[in-house]
């Protein structure tokens, strides 16, 4: 007889949190006992009765591998940057307030088996908890699907921490990085307009607009036409960085 007061070894919401999170995660996994053990926290391992593996292999693995892959996509999204930089970008986008936040977009932390002392002390929204879940799950789709499948959903759920880097102040020429990001977004090139003059003639002021099929994606002003666009792509880039999740 299980003891009413120790956690189950399969999980007290059965097999739903698996299902919905392979929906969100848009994977099926052909091993479910890797997810599993990608979800289990070394606290719930510890109290269960038998030979139940925790996440923090798997997560060494998948550590590695979100390293490489978001190397990758950095490398690809912006060829002109010399290795410094891109090794800064990187650092970013794998560290813990990042992976922790891309954890919260997949709502891992409902999935997440933890021990009694973890779950009373809020353990499901800890980003340590979090982004070791993140990596570990990484790690057991590597090992269940291989290497492209794995690329592919590293892919689509660090897009929007590339999207906030790639808008980040500290690239200084923001009309290159709003145009690297309407790429990589929609494949297409943002224009810019001036769309009002005023002042004398010595101390015009210009407003300008940048725009995608229409759409407008940013307005700022400058003392010249080229200081009023950069304006206004450095206001496309702070509304991207607002929205991105």
């Amino acid at each position: 007889m299980t003891n009413r007061d120790e956690p189950r070894a399969d999980g007290e919401g059965g097999r739903a949190p698996l299902d919905a999170l392979e929906q969100r995660l848009g994977v099926r996994f052909r091993d479910r006992l890797l997810l599993e053990t990608a979800l289990t926290h070394p606290s719930f391992a510890a109290e269960v009765s038998g030979d139940v593996a925790d996440y923090q292999r798997l997560e060494f693995l998948g550590d590695a591998i979100v390293g490489t892959v978001t190397s990758e996509l950095l490398f690809r999204r912006f060829p002109d940057e010399p290795e410094g930089q891109l090794s800064r970008l990187r650092s970013r986008i794998v560290s813990r307030s990042s992976l922790s936040r891309v954890a919260r977009s997949l709502s891992l932390g409902e999935a997440i088996r933890l021990g009694r002392g973890e779950e009373q002390s809020a353990g499901r929204d800890k980003d340590r908890i979090l982004t070791d879940v993140f990596e570990a799950v990484v790690g057991a789709l590597y090992l269940d699907q291989g290497f492209s499948a794995t690329r592919e959903l590293l892919g689509r759920v660090l897009e929007p921490a590339l999207d906030r880097v790639t808008a980040s102040p500290e690239r200084r020429d923001h009309k290159s990085a709003l145009q690297e990001l309407c790429q990589s977004r929609w494949r297409k090139t943002p224009a810019y307009r001036i769309v009002e003059e005023h002042g004398p003639p010595h101390e015009t002021v210009f407003t300008a607009v940048a725009v995608v099929d229409e759409r407008e994606l940013g307005r700022g002003s400058g003392r010249s036409k080229q200081l009023a666009q950069q304006d206004a792509a450095r206001d496309a880039l702070r509304q991207f960085t607002e929205a991105a999740p």
